[in-house]
């Protein structure tokens, strides 16, 4: 059976269209990746301190079925050790992907250059209980005091990420506003880490709201380093009269969250955090049960 070759070009035309249709679909809409919904478990933190299963029970009514610590604290979660904690995560159906503990100048000996036993235990415990990423979410300023001690830092964060993979998880940073601002030789200290750091070894956990304070916006910083964020916080801020800013429900601030956290899931993307700090006379539950049915609404689940 031959073939001309305007039937060759027609035939190869459609069928490469068909791909590219079929691989947008399949990245636009999510259905072909386990796009995950969690809670930072820091926007309920009055709650949690107060009763904190009661807490993270309510969080799991609500229906998610994700969460993120923020509470580790003498080699426990919120108290429990983490046989304990696991097991409440467990019978209340949740897992626990990711989770905020500020890696610091102490827990890397650079003589003996090695982690400090506490830090080794820290990551031993993230994968007992099901951790997928260990994220610091601070850096002391003595860290970036300088361009080379930064860069030394930097070396530390690869190793760190290196420590995490034996344990099958990642090393994760989280933002604020300042690594936006500060710059060593001319660059901000977010593009130095973005250089500096590899790919496989630590992921960037971007804030869409810290970010908007500092001037940056996430849409930029998305474009600008594709297929780095396994895993962001979803924020959304407004202006208080006193011109300072403060998180609020999603989509109702300035931020474009929501076109930002639609380019975030086509570039690779699965686990979206959202965090609310300030809740503008509302109670934290209550926002946080808002915020899961925006996530639902905007196809996120």
């Amino acid at each position: 059976m031959k073939t001309t070759r305007r039937e060759f070009i027609r035939t190869s035309t459609m069928a490469m269209a068909g791909a590219v249709l079929l691989a947008k679909a399949g990245c636009s809409s999510g259905r072909n990746r386990n796009i995950v919904t969690a809670a930072q478990l820091y926007c309920v933190r009055d709650d949690m301190r107060q009763d904190p299963l009661g807490s993270i029970t309510k969080i799991a009514e609500m229906g998610y079925t994700h969460v993120e610590h923020a509470n580790y604290v003498d080699h426990k979660f919120y108290g429990y050790s983490p046989s304990e904690f696991r097991s409440i995560l467990d019978d209340l159906g949740l897992r626990m992907p990711s989770g905020h503990t500020v890696f610091g100048p102490n827990h890397w000996d650079g003589q003996a250059g090695d982690f400090s036993d506490d830090w080794k235990k820290l990551v031993e415990n993230a994968a007992y209980v099901g951790q997928e990423y260990v994220v610091s979410p601070w850096m002391d300023p003595r860290m970036y005091a300088t361009y080379d001690e930064y860069m030394k830092n930097m070396e530390v964060f690869n190793k760190c990420g290196e420590l995490c993979q034996r344990h099958g998880m990642r090393f994760g940073y989280h933002n604020h506003d300042f690594e936006f601002t500060e710059t060593l030789r001319g660059e901000t200290i977010f593009d130095l880490m973005m250089k500096n750091t590899d790919a496989d070894k630590v992921v960037l956990q971007l804030d869409t709201g810290n970010m908007y304070v500092a001037g940056a916006r996430a849409v930029d910083v998305l474009s600008r380093y594709p297929g780095r964020y396994d895993n962001i916080h979803v924020k959304d801020m407004i202006r208080r009269d006193d011109d300072r800013y403060e998180s609020t429900i999603l989509g109702k601030g300035l931020v474009g969250v929501r076109e930002a956290t639609d380019l975030a899931r086509d570039t690779g993307t699965t686990l979206f955090v959202i965090e609310q700090e300030a809740y503008q006379g509302r109670t934290p539950m209550d926002c946080m049960e808002e915020n899961l049915a925006i996530m639902k609404s905007w196809g996120y689940a």
